[in-house]
């Protein structure tokens, strides 16, 4: 079983972070994850779009994968299935961000684990926008 950190740690990891790597966002306006980016965008927080697939989102440039990401990554925020946390989890530890975000539904407990075995904040099957307006 998972145990996310309490609603005040998520305000303040919230409050301190501005970089935030999407893994898996979508250039389509009606995906949920270029919803939720743009939500974050607007408030302040400085997008990464981490999608193969698209050359661009939100106005920012697109790079194929977390590796690719110059200077430090506050949060990696993934909107990819479950099955595919622990390939993203691996990428997290090489660039060494500082909190991976899986986003509402994604769950694999030994991804979670792990992750915070190594001292990592995790956090998942939540929504960052949604936590982001309640701890405002």
């Amino acid at each position: 079983m998972i145990e996310n950190p309490g609603r005040d740690e998520i305000r303040e990891i919230l409050k301190k972070t501005k970089r935030i790597a999407v893994v898996g966002l979508s250039d389509n306006p009606e995906r949920t994850s270029y919803m939720v980016s743009q939500a974050m965008q607007a408030n302040g927080y400085e997008i990464i779009p981490v999608n193969p697939s698209v050359q661009e989102v939100l106005g920012v440039k697109a790079v194929a994968s977390l590796k690719d990401i110059e200077g430090h990554v506050d949060i990696v925020n993934v909107f990819r299935r479950s099955e595919y946390l622990a390939e993203v989890a691996e990428e997290f530890i090489q660039i060494d961000a500082d909190v991976f975000w899986a986003q509402l539904g994604l769950v694999d407990e030994q991804v979670f684990n792990s992750l915070r075995d190594k001292g990592y904040t995790v956090i998942m099957d939540r929504c960052i926008k949604v936590e982001h307006a309640l701890t405002k």
